[in-house]
């Protein structure tokens, strides 16, 4: 029996090389794959196989002669370089304006609209920073105050961490769904508003990372994965995915809390797919990369993830069914090794396996040639002018990006 079976795994900031624009945004010489792979000999023979290396030179990383996997690398056109953004144009969204940011923290009218829709006692902190290190510098103060502390960083983000002994979980879920709804709108609209709850004493204090919850934007227009449950097809959430959606769109969501619970989720719906009969699209996105290690600068944590996630490919691989197809590629960069701890504006890569040809894709002109490409798997084209990874498209034309739009 065929089944229509279409996975998508991104690799959550996982960048190869800055884009032409990245001076634009602070990121010029970024380069996520390529510095890491530098850092030291990061064994990674699988995704080799599929490509890797024929997208460009990587340290370490064999060029293949005969991948078995198509390869290229896709361009960002909307302005940013945030989950929200990349995810939206994967799924044939590209923004017209970039989601505001506060590099001097949010404004007094910001903070009185929070105060008042919360009911917050106060807030701490409402400044861009790490969150590790500001939960560490005023987690004390807020265990005596139960003011949450607020931040935000280089991206479009309203991050609240709390400690969950002063402020219970739901309780925060609330301040952030409030803060969504009612502060967070019309000229202040962040692309998301993060719970970041935390446990632990002064000086130990420790992010709770599978209770993160991210309350996203809904996306301004119908996206893939409306198309999809139009057409019947089932749509199946992996991670944050669903969240970075507004909560919308997709038929089945699982939360996971690492690079390797949520691999064992999807072998484990990729195995149910293959059997229930049913069209089926399957989008999970791999957060470690980006949460553990591109924002800590830990590049050696950033090898070793890429490798434990090379590891599991021929597993995935052995679940595709015989006409399915597989997609890997990434959201934004993060490259541990800059100074700073923020997304940068970067390719990203692309690998597709199960096409009936493998073939050198190029540098593809948006993001949004995934969802074009998805969205022909299962028989209908979107209203975009985005082409699938299957339709032949000159050499000189893949490499051709559009303008990005103003940020």
């Amino acid at each position: 029996m065929d089944v229509s079976v279409f996975t998508t795994i991104v690799l959550d900031g996982v960048g190869i090389g800055e884009q032409p624009d990245s001076v634009d945004f602070g990121d010029a010489g970024s380069d996520t794959l390529g510095h890491v792979c530098a850092h030291r000999v990061v064994r990674l023979p699988n995704l080799a196989r599929l490509g890797l290396g024929r997208i460009r030179p990587l340290a370490g990383v064999d060029a293949v002669d005969a991948p078995i996997a198509s390869y290229g690398k896709l361009t960002e056109v909307s302005p940013g370089k945030d989950s929200t953004t990349g995810h939206w144009e994967l799924a044939g969204l590209v923004l017209d304006q970039a989601f505001p940011l506060y590099p001097d923290g949010f404004p007094e009218d910001v903070v009185e609209a929070f105060l008042a829709a919360t009911g917050c006692p106060g807030l701490l902190g409402n400044r861009p920073a790490s969150g590790t290190e500001i939960i560490a510098a005023l987690g004390a103060k807020h265990l005596e105050t139960g003011a949450p502390i607020v931040y935000t960083s280089a991206d479009s983000v309203f991050q609240i961490a709390a400690h969950v002994g002063v402020v219970p979980l739901e309780r925060q879920y609330e301040i952030c769904r409030l803060t969504r709804e009612a502060v967070c709108v019309g000229r202040h609209a962040v692309g998301r508003v993060i719970a970041r709850p935390f446990d632990g004493e002064p000086g130990s204090f420790a992010r709770i990372s599978p209770a993160r919850k991210d309350f996203s934007m809904r996306p301004p227009r119908p996206t893939l994965i409306d198309a999809l449950q139009r057409q019947g097809v089932a749509t199946v959430s992996i991670g944050k995915v669903h969240d970075l959606f507004g909560g919308t769109g997709f038929s089945e969501t699982y939360k996971t809390r690492s690079n390797e619970h949520g691999i064992r989720t999807l072998v484990a719906r990729m195995r149910e797919a293959a059997h229930d009969g049913r069209p089926t699209f399957v989008w999970i996105n791999l957060i470690d990369f980006d949460q553990e290690f591109g924002h800590r600068n830990d590049t050696e944590g950033f090898a070793k993830a890429l490798e434990a996630f090379d590891r599991w490919i021929p597993s995935i691989l052995a679940l595709l069914p015989e006409d399915g197809r597989l997609a890997i590629s990434a959201d934004h960069g993060n490259d541990p090794t800059t100074p700073g701890s923020d997304h940068s504006r970067e390719y990203v890569p692309l690998l597709y396996y199960g096409a009936p040809e493998t073939r050198d894709l190029g540098t593809r002109r948006s993001f949004c040639d995934h969802a074009a490409t998805v969205a022909a798997f299962f028989g209908f084209e979107l209203e975009t002018q985005a082409t699938s990874f299957e339709q032949f498209v000159p050499a000189d034309a893949r490499s051709e990006t559009v303008s990005p739009a103003p940020r």
